[in-house]
């Protein structure tokens, strides 16, 4: 691996670190050595308003960053937002070169941030771990580029795919690591969506609950939630699911996390809306008598149009499996 990967592959791990509260801006890492090839400062993007994680590198580095190099995730921004555009922040530390993992398609970015850079005679470096830069990001990615949320369906089911026995009962098909690794998804997930079925039968609150947060995500009930329901305060939607998804993407919703029974999840998948599909396996058979398929509703013409992916991981979560695929 070569220096410029070992320093990029730290600048993700400070952008893993700003993977929650970061959005609606992308969750970037930045880091900057002096001209010794020496640290000198180390950080993420802060909440929205806070500032970008090349600016809370440079901070750290003070003096030490002129003349020496700055690795970040993502392209640096050079308009006014929230806070003044990054670039003029990077030439002012006096920074004598950049390395980027992956431009910004946001169209107020858009290449013109590495221009800038160059137009001041900073050396920029592109493409550097591309791959895993554009992986870690691709929710942020995907809605610059398409104006949607990156859609992760979640699923909890026991080994031959049940989510309900068949007195309708499904709490709790995992156990207590599955569940919790289930709510660091919500958390990391501007939106959660459910349909009202799920909402009168569950009744469940779609709360992130992680220690120390206090920003949930919007709760979004397709059709009409009961006035006691415990998603309250929640958008309620009906019609088409791209028209839900098209209106979630211009809120600023970078991740919606599909929570819903198996008719939800299957018309997210019926209509190919899925990105990703995060699936909970309990050890547990229930059979196919009189119990709830995770997909019941999805039915398929033949094994040449089975919808297939590529497996991202497999994780032992307790006694529990965790598996991530690509659509």
């Amino acid at each position: 691996m070569t220096r410029d990967a070992e320093l990029m592959t730290r600048a993700l791990e400070a952008s893993a670190a700003a993977r929650i509260d970061a959005p609606p801006n992308p969750w970037v890492g930045a880091l900057v050595i002096d001209q010794h090839g020496v640290v000198q400062g180390l950080g993420g993007t802060r909440p929205p308003g806070g500032p970008h994680a090349e600016v809370v590198a440079l901070g750290e580095a003070g003096d030490a960053a002129r003349g020496g190099t700055l690795v970040v995730t993502l392209e640096p921004c050079d308009h006014q937002g929230r806070t003044p555009p990054c670039t003029g922040a990077i030439i002012a530390a006096g920074i004598h070169r950049v390395v980027v993992g992956v431009r910004d398609p946001d169209a107020q970015v858009a290449g013109r941030g590495i221009e800038r850079l160059r137009q001041a005679g900073v050396e920029v470096t592109e493409g550097v771990l591309a791959g895993e830069v554009g992986a870690a990001l691709a929710p942020y990615l995907w809605q610059r580029r398409t104006g949607r949320p990156w859609v992760v369906l979640k699923v909890a089911a026991t080994l031959d795919g049940v989510v309900a026995a068949a007195d309708g009962s499904s709490q709790w098909i995992t156990g207590e690591a599955a569940r919790a690794d289930a709510h660091r998804l919500r958390a990391e997930s501007q939106a959660i969506i459910v349909g009202a079925g799920t909402v009168r039968a569950d009744d469940p609150a779609l709360t992130a609950r992680l220690p120390g947060r206090t920003l949930e995500p919007l709760r979004v009930v397709l059709g009409t939630a009961p006035a006691t329901a415990r998603v309250r305060p929640c958008w309620e939607r009906s019609g088409p699911l791209e028209e839900v998804l098209d209106e979630l993407g211009g809120h600023g919703v970078l991740q919606v996390l599909v929570e819903g029974g198996p008719a939800t999840a299957s018309a997210f998948v019926a209509a190919g809306l899925v990105n990703r599909v995060v699936w909970y396996v309990a050890p547990a058979l229930a059979g196919a008598r009189n119990t709830l398929g995770a997909l019941r509703n999805l039915s398929t013409a033949s094994i040449d149009h089975l919808r297939r992916g590529r497996v991202v991981s497999v994780d032992r979560l307790g006694e529990d499996l965790r598996i991530e695929m690509e659509v």
